[in-house]
């Protein structure tokens, strides 16, 4: 837990410093995301936080709530936030970042122990700031300003990659326990992408894991 928290610290603090002098402009523009733009992207990270730190009150109540009201609910705030000025965008995120981090900050070990709903099922609360440190790093690179796949922290490829490869495998036909060597014979980082969903690689399908 306290590796989670340290890391999607250090990737909150990466992506507050390249998003703090953002322009009109940029905001405007698309993001790496179809459909999106680098609004929608802030957007989404700053309801995603307060989506977790909605499930971890509840926690601590002994409650389980839903991370967001319902998908529609979600889509919809990220819709109506998207256009904001830059000034906002960037000032909302930096406020959600810190409201979480003072709620992992706060929460008791009670807390920890509890579960809520997030879109993929039920969710142990000590898996949250993994899963936020995931929506940082990808999301970050989802900007397109920069800020690449080959970027994301090796300790974050590390954890993950053991995670998704695992899923992956899980998926296949029986007997077949090792990765393809497509995607074996790419960096690290551009196999993580290519299980996000974010690359492809020559002669695979898409991973589809997530």
């Amino acid at each position: 837990l306290d590796r989670d928290v340290a890391g999607c610290a250090t990737g909150h603090q990466r992506l507050l410093a390249d998003i703090s002098d953002l322009s009109e402009q940029q905001v405007g523009r698309p993001s790496m995301l179809p459909g999106w733009t680098i609004g929608h992207v802030l957007t989404h990270l700053a309801r995603n936080a307060e989506s977790h730190v909605r499930m971890l009150e509840a926690a601590a109540r002994g409650e389980v709530v839903a991370q967001y009201d319902s998908p529609e609910a979600r889509d919809a705030d990220i819709e109506a936030g998207a256009g904001r000025p830059a000034r906002e965008l960037v000032r909302d995120v930096r406020s959600t970042i810190y409201a979480l981090e003072g709620c992992w900050a706060s929460t008791t070990a009670e807390g920890w122990m509890g579960t809520g709903l997030a879109r993929s099922g039920v969710v142990a609360m000590t898996e949250l700031p993994f899963l936020r440190w995931r929506e940082v790093e990808v999301h970050h690179a989802d900007l397109g300003m920069g800020f690449s796949t080959a970027a994301w922290s090796p300790e974050y490829i590390r954890l993950e990659l053991a995670r998704l490869e695992m899923t992956y495998l899980s998926r296949r036909p029986m007997g077949l326990t090792t990765m393809p060597p497509a995607a074996l014979a790419v960096p690290p980082h551009e196999r993580l992408a290519w299980l996000l969903g974010r690359r492809e690689i020559d002669g695979l399908e898409p991973a589809g894991v997530l």
